[in-house]
């Protein structure tokens, strides 16, 4: 009867075998139902009062674990109950995992597996706050990540068929260089590199140099600095890559001319870009999120929840106002650009067209026979004959028999005298 009662105020997933619901005590699992919990298993490394969403790797990891359970022979016809606790960031971010399993792997839309979530006897879910002290000036929600995610995973920014966890965690630790892809192939955001490489009060700085391999691997040409120097930008250039400096002060927001030429190092740059400030979080996440609103038309909330998704604790503070304040602006501008895009490629494709038809029309004319080249062809087949000896002939035998005629004339003549 517990398990019953647990059961109807349970979210329902996958009608008679998966369900997200909210206890006070670990039940136990029986002969027709399995609960398990990752509360303890995938936990937020915060940085102030900052709870999640939790990482990508953590996601990742979530999803398949859940498909290893649905998949199971031993489970196969046991009821699958995710359980989290009434700790209310527990329960945001297990929301956020099974959430974003229905959004990727069930195919529902990000809106009705909120509306799962919040059905039984589950109620609303606490916002996610930023990595800043003091007061949270800018909330955001469960619904937010999963429609962040969804985004995402519809542009292929993630691909977990393909998605290699042991090189997310890996580079994303401070001593492997604290980087992660925002865009993969794209944008990749990190930490300030240092004038050289040292370990100080037990953080790891690195040089520039330290970066040139896994650069040159991934194909990234463009380096763009946002804080104050803190290393030589021609020992990039020196390497081969560009080097840009678009500085603006920690914790505060691009002016028009930053973003537009950070918007254009990344349109114009054929590799990809690596951005920094001296965190990697605050600066650089404000201006990648400009970027994703531009480009893949991201609502401020969703560029914010994919960005601290991959890389968490990014945009901070006013920063997130800000987005919010540029999403209508920065929308207008991408529809410009996809526009100009469209028709510079109408152009070049019909530019394309005409080339191949004038190829084509040279190839013809030079692989088929005209009206002319077929009757100079035919005349050509005719037999030889000399023209100046049949006329001359024909002139001789003429004088022949008018000299005849003539002699007989005169024979008559005489014949008669």
């Amino acid at each position: 009867m517990a398990e019953d009662y647990e059961q109807s105020g349970a979210s329902e997933f996958i009608k008679d075998r998966l369900y997200f619901a909210t206890l006070r005590v670990k039940p136990k699992t029986t002969a027709t139902t399995h609960y398990f919990s990752t509360d303890d298993e995938f936990m937020y490394e915060s940085f102030y009062a900052d709870f999640g969403p939790l990482n990508l790797a953590m996601l990742y990891r979530y999803c398949c674990k859940l498909n290893k359970k649905l998949k199971s022979f031993t489970m196969s016809r046991k009821k699958l109950i995710h359980y989290t606790s009434y700790d209310q960031k527990k329960r945001a971010n297990a929301a956020v995992l099974i959430g974003a399993y229905a959004v990727m792997y069930l195919k529902r839309s990000p809106e009705e597996a909120y509306r799962t979530l919040i059905s039984g006897n589950n109620t609303g879910y606490l916002p996610f706050r930023d990595a800043a002290v003091g007061e949270c000036t800018f909330n955001l929600t469960v619904l937010d990540c999963l429609q962040g995610l969804r985004k995402a995973f519809q542009h292929a920014f993630m691909d977990f068929e393909n998605f290699d966890v042991e090189e997310y965690e890996h580079y994303e630790r401070v001593e492997n260089g604290d980087m992660n892809w925002i865009i993969p192939g794209k944008i990749l955001a990190f930490s300030s590199p240092h004038h050289r490489s040292k370990i100080e009060n037990g953080y790891p700085f690195h040089a520039p140099e330290a970066y040139f391999a896994h650069f040159q691997q991934n194909n990234i040409t463009a380096v763009v600095r946002l804080n104050r120097k803190l290393y030589d930008g021609r020992r990039f250039e020196d390497a081969g890559f560009e080097h840009h400096d678009l500085f603006f002060l920690d914790g505060t927001t691009p002016s028009d001319l930053i973003i537009r030429r950070f918007l254009h190092v990344c349109e114009s740059t054929e590799g990809a870009v690596a951005v920094h400030c001296k965190a990697g979080l605050g600066r650089t996440g404000t201006l990648i999120g400009c970027y994703l609103m531009k480009h893949y038309r991201f609502t401020a909330a969703e560029a914010i929840a994919w960005i601290r998704i991959c890389r968490p604790g990014s945009i901070i503070g006013p920063q997130q106002n800000f987005l919010e304040e540029k999403q209508h602006s920065l929308w207008v501008q991408g529809d410009v650009h996809r526009s100009k895009q469209k028709l510079a490629q109408q152009r070049l494709s019909r530019r394309q067209q005409l080339q191949q038809q004038r190829q084509q029309q040279q190839q013809l004319q030079q692989h088929s026979l005209t009206q002319g080249d077929k009757l100079r062809a035919l005349k050509g087949k005719r037999p030889l004959r000399s023209v100046s000896s049949s006329s001359s002939s024909s002139r001789y035998a003429d004088v022949c028999v008018c000299v005849c005629v003539c002699v007989d004339h005169s024979s008559a003549q005489l014949t008669t005298n």
